[in-house]
């Protein structure tokens, strides 16, 4: 990864997705209208995705499905949305476990609560992709 930008073309894609959606359905739309709401765009843009993706159990306490992220992207990119007031660290550190469990080297973070859409790229330096 010396200096270029990981998947350029499929997060260009899926961010303007997020924004068409956040400028369709606003602000106060709930996470499963949102979810819904990208899940149709994604098809009509005919990329593959998986929604409420499970996660392997990360233990022997854990069961299957406990953690599930809201996209799996192509195979490449995790995809959590998140609606709240504000972000905190465990949102990052959230993303930041998915992308380890799959091996995958980005993620992409967005609150749609927001006034206005800050989708953030995670990188997973240790990605196979």
């Amino acid at each position: 990864m010396g200096g270029e930008i990981v998947h350029k073309e499929l997060s260009y894609q899926i961010n303007g997705i997020l924004f068409d959606v956040h400028n369709e359905v606003g602000r106060y739309a709930n996470e499963k209208q949102v979810c819904d709401y990208i899940e149709k765009r994604l098809k009509l843009k005919d990329i593959p995705y998986k929604r409420e993706y499970a996660l392997s159990a990360a233990n022997q306490v854990e069961h299957y499905g406990r953690h599930r992220v809201d996209f799996l992207i192509d195979n490449k990119i995790v995809l959590e949305i998140k609606h709240k007031n504000y972000l905190v660290k465990n949102d990052y550190y959230q993303l930041r476990r998915y992308l380890q469990v799959l091996n995958l080297s980005l993620g992409i973070l967005v609150n749609f609560r927001e006034e206005r859409l800050h989708p953030k790229r995670i990188l997973n330096g240790s990605g196979k992709d």
